[in-house]
C-alpha cells in the first residue's frame, strides 16, 4: 500500500508530506514484535493535530514499552479522502502505512464537539463498522478519551469504552488488559467490555441504560456494573510524570510548532463557564528544575526556536518569574525565545513581559471575557478594569504593539451595557497604546483585535444549568458590536453562533444524538468546525428526520435536580457545589481561589485523595 500511495496518491494531494509519517523523531517500530497496536485517531487535520501535547505525551509514553505501538492517523483532507475512495483504498496509519484496521485498538481524541462528524468519516474510511453492536472480534476496539469524554453520550453507539481524565497511568493499564485478557486468553468482545469496565476511570456506554419521561428528560440510569459512576483518574504527581523531551517535529507547520512544557495542570481560578477549570482541578505544578531539564532535552531533540510554557494560566504558575528568567538568560545566545500562551490580567507583570521580549516578540492575548465589573462577577472572573489597564500598559511600554482581546457574549444575565463594555475596553486600551506609544515617541503601528465567542453551557460546570442565547439574539449583538468598534486599528472577530448552537446541543446532548451525528454525517457533513464545510441545513434536516429538536437541548433552562447525561461520570467536584456556584452567580457573588484562601469545598481532594501542588517560590532554575 505504501508504494501505492506515494506513486500515484501523494503526487495528486494538496501537502502530501501530511500523510508521509517520516518525520524527524517519528517513531517506526518492528510491526510484527508488537504485541499491542494502537493507532492514535486525531479526528482533524495534521496541522492542528501536530500541535496537540496530549498526542506527544502518549506517543512518547506507549512507544517507550517494549510490547506496545502506538502509530498517528489524522483526518484526511478532502482531496487525500477522494483520491483513496476512489481506488477503493482504506484509512491507514502514518508510520507504517497500514490500514486502521489491522490495529488492536484505535483511540479518538475528543477536543471539540464538532469534530464527531470526522470520527464516523474516519472509521468508515477505515472500514469499520460505526455502530459498536456490528463490531466483532476481527475488528479494532475503539476508544476515546479528552475533555469532551466527560460527556460521552453523545458517542455512545459507536465507541466501546471511554478513557476519562489524566491517561499517562490509564492507557497503560487499558494496554495491559487488552495485552493479557482479550489478545493472549481470548476473551470474547463482549466479556472483555465487563472486564475492562472495572479498571478505575474506564467507561463502557452499553452497560448503562437510559430511561427517559414523557418530557424528553432522563428519568433513571441503570448501571449493570454495580459500581456507580465513574470516576475520572487524576496523576498525582507531574514531576514523576512521563513528558516527551524528543517529540515528533513535523514537515507541515503544526498550529502551534514549538517546544510545549507543560508548567502545571488544572485550575482554582472558578470561572463558572469554564469547564476544565472543574475537570482538571487540583492545580498541580512541575518544579522549575523539571522544566529546565526538559526544556534542554526538548531543544537539543528537535532544534526548536520558541519554548511555550502553557498551562490553563501559565502566568499563575508560582514560579513563573524564575523559570521565564532562568530560560531566557540559558537560550538568549542561541535565540530562542519564549512565550505564554494564556495570560489572566491581572497575573501580567511589567517585568515579565520585558523578560519575554528580549528574544523575540510573541504575540500577547488578555481574556477579560466580559465587558463589565458586574459581569465579571458573574462569571467570577475576578478581573478588574484595572488590571487590564496595568497590564496592557506594561506591554506597551515593553515594546508591545499589537494585542488581542477575548470576551464572550451570551453569558447568563447580559444586559445592553455589558456588550458597550466590551467596546469601551478596547478603545480603553487603543488610548493606552497611542499615550504610550506618544511618550516613547514611538512610530510602532497599533493593533488592537477584539476576538468574540458564544457563550455555550458546558458540562459539570455552575452553569450547565443554563441556557444558550438563541441564535437570532447572537447575531444581532455581533451586529451591534461591529457597529460599536469603527476605529480602524481595531480589528473585529467572532466566532459563527450556528457552530455554537451545535455545540451547545452535542456539549449537553444524550445518546439520542448518536442517529442524528449519524445521519448527519451520511448527508455528508464532515470538518464542521470549518467555514467553508459546515452546513447548517443539513444538521437541521438531520435532526428533523430523526424526530429530535436540538432547542431541546441548547436552549432549555435546567430544573435544579434534573438527572444530567454525564452525571455517570465523577470529576470529583460535586454537583451540589457547583449549584451553589451558580447561585451565587445569580446574585452578582465572586468566589476565591482555593490557593489563596480558605478550602472552597468542591469535594475533589477529599474524595479523590489529592491535594494541590504548588512548588512555591523557593525554587530557582539556573544556568
Amino acid at each position: 500500500m505504501k508504494n501505492i500511495l506515494e506513486s500515484e496518491v501523494l503526487p495528486l494531494v494538496e501537502k502530501p508530506a501530511r500523510y508521509l509519517g517520516n518525520e524527524y523523531n517519528s517513531v517506526h517500530k518492528d510491526w510484527d514484535q508488537a504485541r499491542v497496536k494502537m493507532a492514535f485517531c486525531f479526528p482533524d487535520v495534521y496541522e492542528v493535530a501536530m500541535s496537540h501535547l496530549g498526542l506527544r505525551i502518549l506517543y512518547g509514553l506507549v512507544n517507550e514499552k517494549d510490547d506496545y505501538l502506538m502509530e498517528r492517523c489524522f483526518a484526511p483532507w478532502v482531496d487525500m479522502e477522494s483520491e483513496l475512495r476512489k481506488r477503493g483504498l482504506p484509512l491507514f496509519s502514518l508510520e507504517s502505512s497500514k490500514p486502521l484496521r489491522d490495529f488492536h485498538v484505535i483511540g479518538f481524541t475528543l477536543q471539540y464537539e464538532m469534530s464527531y462528524t470526522n470520527i464516523l468519516n474516519m472509521l468508515d474510511m477505515a472500514g469499520i463498522p460505526l455502530l459498536q453492536t456490528e463490531r466483532d472480534e476481527t475488528y479494532p476496539l475503539v476508544i476515546a478519551g479528552g475533555p469532551c469524554a466527560f460527556n460521552p453520550e453523545p458517542l455512545a453507539d459507536f465507541i466501546d469504552f471511554f478513557l476519562l481524565g489524566d491517561s499517562e497511568e490509564l492507557l497503560l493499564e487499558v494496554l495491559a488488559q487488552v495485552k493479557d485478557k482479550y489478545l493472549q486468553d481470548g476473551m470474547k468482545r463482549d466479556d472483555f467490555l465487563r472486564e475492562i469496565a472495572s479498571v478505575p476511570g474506564v467507561y463502557v456506554p452499553h452497560l448503562y441504560e437510559f430511561k427517559y419521561s414523557e418530557e424528553g428528560t432522563i428519568e433513571a440510569i441503570v448501571d449493570a456494573t454495580g459500581m456507580g459512576a465513574v470516576k475520572r483518574r487524576i496523576v498525582k504527581d507531574l514531576d514523576s510524570a512521563y513528558f516527551p523531551t524528543n517529540p515528533v517535529v513535523p514537515f507541515v507547520e503544526a498550529v502551534h510548532d514549538r517546544v510545549m512544557l507543560e508548567v502545571a495542570r488544572g485550575c482554582t481560578r472558578g470561572c463558572r463557564f469554564c469547564q476544565a477549570g472543574i475537570v482538571y482541578r487540583p492545580v498541580r505544578e512541575k518544579s522549575p528544575q523539571t522544566l529546565q531539564k526538559h526544556a534542554q532535552l526538548s531543544i537539543e531533540n528537535t532544534g526548536y526556536e520558541e519554548i511555550s510554557l502553557t498551562s490553563l494560566s501559565s502566568a499563575d504558575y508560582s514560579c513563573i518569574e524564575q523559570v521565564t528568567r532562568g530560560l531566557l538568560n540559558q537560550y538568549e545566545g542561541d535565540r530562542v525565545s519564549l512565550s505564554l500562551p494564556s495570560l489572566r490580567v491581572d497575573a501580567f507583570s511589567v517585568d515579565l513581559a520585558r523578560e519575554i521580549q528580549k528574544v523575540r516578540k510573541t504575540g500577547l492575548t488578555f481574556a477579560p471575557e466580559a465587558g463589565t465589573q458586574r459581569l465579571r462577577n458573574v462569571i467570577n472572573k475576578g478581573v478588574t478594569e484595572e488590571d487590564l489597564e496595568r497590564s496592557v500598559t506594561g506591554a506597551f511600554q515593553a515594546g508591545w504593539d499589537a494585542v488581542k482581546l477575548y470576551f464572550m457574549i451570551g453569558l447568563p444575565t447580559e444586559r445592553e451595557d455589558d456588550l458597550k463594555g466590551i467596546a469601551e475596553l478596547a478603545y480603553k486600551v487603543l488610548s493606552i497604546g497611542r499615550e504610550v506609544k506618544k511618550r516613547q515617541n514611538s512610530r510602532g503601528t497599533l493593533k488592537i483585535t477584539v476576538s468574540v465567542s458564544s457563550f455555550v453551557p458546558k458540562p459539570h460546570t455552575p452553569f450547565q444549568w443554563e441556557p444558550q442565547d438563541r441564535i437570532e439574539v447572537l447575531k444581532q449583538k455581533q451586529k451591534h458590536l461591529k457597529e460599536l468598534l469603527r476605529d480602524r486599528k481595531i480589528v473585529y472577530n467572532y466566532h459563527s453562533p450556528d457552530i455554537s448552537f451545535l455545540e451547545a446541543v452535542f456539549s449537553r446532548g444524550d445518546r439520542r444524538l448518536c442517529r442524528v451525528l449519524k445521519l448527519a454525517w451520511e448527508k455528508g457533513c464532515k470538518f464542521d468546525s470549518w467555514d467553508e464545510f459546515f452546513n447548517y441545513q443539513k444538521w437541521m434536516e438531520a435532526f428533523k428526520e430523526s424526530n429530535i429538536d436540538p432547542e431541546f437541548y441548547a436552549y432549555r433552562k435546567r430544573d435544579k435536580d434534573e438527572i444530567f447525561p454525564w452525571d455517570i461520570i465523577d470529576v470529583g467536584v460535586t454537583k451540589s457545589f457547583l449549584f451553589k456556584e451558580y447561585e451565587r452567580a445569580m446574585v452578582e457573588a465572586r468566589s476565591y481561589d482555593c490557593r489563596y484562601e480558605p478550602c472552597s469545598g468542591c469535594g475533589v481532594c477529599p474524595r479523590f485523595d489529592v491535594k494541590l501542588d504548588i512548588k512555591g517560590e523557593h525554587n530557582e532554575v539556573t544556568g
